[in-house]
């Protein structure tokens, strides 16, 4: 049984696609999700979302309950994830509007608890490859047929927030290799791993962060200007992508098995 969920980021908490949506709230060990988990079909496909930084956008991204909405997820059946998120461009090619389906991610959090297992035990869950390569193949050849302006691969680095960067560390994440900026992938990548869910991004370039001084630098407002110019482009994306997942073989759903002591 396949159920897609769709996590949804700034500027796409709740995508209103779902036909016959229920909304339940989920009791989860680690306190409250993010918001009420929204159930429903969409062209007979059954679908989970849920707002990540809830429905008005009140939770700070260091405040977001990972661990919860991944378990709340996982409980409600989802088996696959798209997880929809803004990220900040670092790469001069990679304009404001493009998607990217990133494969690596560089982990600058500090405060943010990444697993489920504490206690009696530990997972060193592996991370080589942290978003599933089927979801995100899928997707660059969706959108390349969609005539989405994409890119197939990249690296996002996660940083703690809420603030934005400076320039220096803007300048410095270039050298390091990172492509895109944002703050919410990790941990929310490593927990899916965890509990055995496929996941992939799908992030929307709004800006050039702060490194690209001929540029507007990053603020709120412009965020949610290229948001909302984005976000039918990948309700689009999303609508198509959902209809090409029929496989639930993956090394995604028994990497935790192995990694338990």
């Amino acid at each position: 049984m396949i159920k897609i969920g769709i996590i949804g980021g700034t500027g796409f908490g709740n995508p209103g696609l779902l036909e016959n949506a229920a909304r339940q709230k989920v009791h989860t060990p680690y306190g409250a999700p993010s918001g009420l988990v929204t159930t429903g079909r969409l062209d007979g496909i059954e679908v989970a979302t849920l707002p990540r930084h809830g429905d008005n956008h009140s939770i700070y991204p260091s405040a977001v309950n990972f661990r919860a909405n991944i378990w709340a997820m996982k409980h409600v059946g989802v088996t696959h994830i798209f997880a929809v998120t803004a990220v900040g461009s670092l790469r001069e090619e990679i304009k404001p509007g493009h998607l990217i389906f990133p494969d690596q991610f560089i982990d600058r959090t500090t405060r943010r608890i990444a697993t489920f297992y504490e206690g009696q035990e530990v997972c060193h869950i592996p991370m080589a490859d942290p978003f599933c390569g089927k979801l995100r193949t899928m997707l660059s050849k969706t959108a390349g047929a969609l005539g989405l302006d994409s890119h197939g691969c990249g690296t996002v680095i996660t940083i703690e927030g809420p603030r934005f960067s400076t320039r220096a560390e803007s300048k410095m994440f270039r050298l390091w290799g990172a492509d895109v900026i944002n703050m919410s992938t990790v941990p929310e990548v490593v927990l899916a791993r965890e509990a055995g869910i496929c996941y992939a991004a799908i992030a929307m370039s709004t800006d050039y962060d702060c490194w690209h001084e001929s540029e507007e630098p990053v603020s709120w407002e412009l965020i949610q200007k290229t948001m909302q110019k984005n976000s039918e482009n990948v309700k689009l994306l999303l609508r198509a992508a959902m209809k090409q997942v029929d496989f639930t073989d993956c090394i995604c759903r028994g990497a935790a098995a192995s990694s338990i002591l």
